[in-house]
Parts: structure tokens; C-alpha cells; sequence
């Protein structure tokens, strides 16, 4: 089997809009109220997706996991307005499908945005994701993540607490996700704010702020 890592187009929007639910409906049940989770919807997530990859060329970076056509997870970021915590750039979405986990995808993906942000200037990364993740925490910790906060927010109504991750030397972290051997942890969401339509918040560069989406990941 050879996934390969591409950066996405519109044409991936779809398939990124049902991976991303897939991953929240797998890994929020107990987290998140399932009236929620079951109503989130593919179309409304495709055209959110469809409007990010077809807009002009901006700091934001999107990577798919391309298993012969199909795609099985995917990976966002984008640089910062104004840097958080002295960091300049926002991992803001990994997800990858729950039977492509452990096999080093989510590294790879991360892997890739750091990389582009790193192109785009940036010098660190920031990512958020739900406090009560105990894997997406683990995945992040071994990538060498330095906890710099635990803070309450709230996601369409809902109260929940994230913690934020903090990696300084993104060329330290590239280099951590292409030696760590020891495989992906199971998904779970990033940090950037609720829309109150069942689909995520965008990153900030997109106009969200508070977005559990760089959770789902690996």
C-alpha cells in the first residue's frame, strides 16, 4: 500500500468534507452530544471546503492522504494575523480515517503543513485541541509539543476546554515528524472558532478562531 501526500484541489472537497465528519462522529462520541454530531452535513462541509481550495493563492496550506485515489485523511494550517504564544502559524486541521491510523499518516501530514508554512515564512507552529483528548495530547507530545495553556471555550453553545501546543522551531518539528518511529496516535480535533453550523470553524487566517479540527488527526 502507497499513500501518498499531494496538496489538495477542489476536486478533494468532498472527500475532505466526509473524512473530517467521519473522524468526529468516530472520536466525539461521549465529548460532543450525538444530536450534534449526527447532524452535521457533508454538502454544507463540501462547500466550505470547496470555497477554501478555490481561493486566490493566500498563506493558508491544505495536503490530502491519497491512498490510489482515495483519499484518507487530510491536513490544514495557515499563517497567523498576529502571532499566539510568539507563534506565527496554526496546524488547524489533521484528520485521518480511523482504518488508515497508526501507520504514520498524521505524521506525514503534519509534516507537509509545516513544511509549506515554513515556506511562507513562518518560524512555529501552534495547534489546539480538546483537553479530554488523551491521544491527540500523546500524538503532539511525542512530535515534541510544549503545553502552553489549558483554557475553557465554547463551541456552538457547547462548553469544552482545550489545550494548546506550542512547537518554536518548526524545523525542529519537520524533523521530528520524518524520524519519530513510533507511529500515529488516534484522531482528534485543532483549535479555531465555531460556526454554529455543525461544520468547524475556519483557522483565523479564514475568519474562525477557537476550532477543534487539528484534533482529528493520525
Amino acid at each position: 500500500m502507497t499513500i501518498a501526500i499531494r496538496r489538495a484541489s477542489t476536486h478533494d472537497a468532498q472527500a475532505i468534507a466526509r473524512v473530517r465528519i467521519d473522524c468526529w462522529r468516530t472520536t466525539y462520541r461521549g465529548m460532543i452530544p450525538d444530536a450534534y454530531l449526527d447532524a452535521m452535513d457533508v454538502d454544507a462541509s463540501t462547500a466550505l471546503w470547496n470555497r477554501v481550495l478555490s481561493a486566490s493563492p493566500n498563506t493558508t496550506s491544505v495536503f490530502v492522504a491519497d491512498d490510489d485515489g482515495v483519499v484518507v485523511g487530510f491536513g490544514a494550517g495557515n499563517m497567523l494575523e498576529e502571532p499566539r504564544y510568539a507563534l506565527d502559524a496554526e496546524l488547524s486541521a489533521v484528520y485521518v480515517r480511523r482504518d488508515r491510523q497508526r501507520i504514520g499518516i498524521g505524521r506525514r501530514l503534519v509534516d507537509a503543513v509545516a513544511s509549506a508554512q515554513r515556506d511562507h515564512g513562518a518560524h512555529g507552529l501552534i495547534v489546539w485541541v480538546i483537553a479530554a483528548n488523551k491521544g491527540a495530547r500523546a500524538f503532539y507530545e511525542e512530535l515534541r509539543g510544549a503545553l502552553l495553556v489549558e483554557q475553557p471555550f465554547e463551541w456552538d453553545g457547547m462548553p469544552l476546554v482545550e489545550a494548546g501546543y506550542g512547537f518554536p522551531d518548526i524545523d525542529a518539528l519537520i524533523r521530528a515528524c520524518e524520524t519519530c518511529a513510533s507511529g500515529d496516535g488516534p484522531p482528534r480535533p485543532a483549535s479555531s472558532t465555531p460556526k454554529g453550523s455543525g461544520e468547524a470553524a475556519m483557522p483565523r487566517a479564514w475568519g474562525g478562531s477557537n476550532n477543534p479540527d487539528g484534533e482529528m488527526v493520525h
